[in-house]
């Protein structure tokens, strides 16, 4: 990348943060502790600065007159941030799955709490996200702090910029050879998209889904199977 274009993502990157300075302390975090390639640096966290970006979100209450692009960068990062919490308070441990709250899981235990209310990851995920503000690119944006999972974005999510992350983090997941094994003899695909595949169908099938983003298209009527789903911690 030239230097012109480096400074002018540069400068965009900034923008997207004005008005917004809580935001910029969760940005400062993940630009510091996590990898491009996605992987947290949870010894070194700086759980102060996590802290402060928690306390304003138990503080703020999303109002219905924002966008919808809004709403959706603001409950994704409350889900990464806490889902980063967990993981600090449980730490050292060798997968997300190995934590029990009083019989509950990481995604069922109501740990978030956000405008004075308690959510667990699921219901923002599955109610918050995927149910009222629709949209398949949101399993690149939350993030289950494993191997396997969407890498972990290290930059916040904002109104501005949110649309045109999912879409970076989408392209590169599904090119992700680690992740998306396309090859001559086989169509390996991530679980996710089996998982979840009412949300990447809505507009053709998964293959359909699958070329919007692939450097190197495949035919609609490909056999395709699921990898195995590594839960192995993302740290480093």
């Amino acid at each position: 990348m030239g230097m012109k274009k480096i400074c002018i993502a540069s400068i965009m990157l900034c923008l997207s943060f004005i008005g917004n300075s809580q935001t910029t302390i969760f940005n400062d975090v993940l630009q510091k502790h996590v990898s491009k390639q996605g992987e947290v640096a949870y010894t070194k966290l700086n759980e102060a600065k996590l802290k402060k970006y928690l306390n304003y979100l138990e503080k703020t209450t999303p109002d219905k007159s924002w966008s919808e692009n809004k709403q959706k960068a603001f409950w994704i990062n409350v889900y990464n941030a806490y889902t980063l919490k967990i993981i600090l308070d449980n730490y050292p441990l060798k997968s997300i799955r190995d934590i029990h709250k009083e019989g509950s899981t990481a995604w069922e235990t109501p740990l978030a709490r956000v405008g004075g209310k308690r959510y667990t990851l699921n219901n923002i995920e599955h109610t918050l996200l995927r149910k009222n503000l629709f949209d398949p690119r949101i399993h690149v944006g939350v993030n289950c702090a494993s191997v396997s999972c969407p890498k972990l974005s290290n930059i916040a999510f904002t109104e501005a910029n949110i649309d045109r992350e999912l879409e970076r983090l989408m392209k590169e997941f599904i090119n992700d050879s680690s992740k998306n094994n396309f090859t001559k003899d086989s169509i390996q695909i991530s679980p996710i998209f089996n998982w979840f595949e009412q949300d990447f169908t809505k507009n053709g099938g998964i293959i359909t889904f699958l070329n919007r983003y692939l450097e190197t298209k495949i035919h609609p009527k490909e056999k395709i199977s699921y990898l195995k789903y590594n839960w192995t911690l993302n740290g480093k």
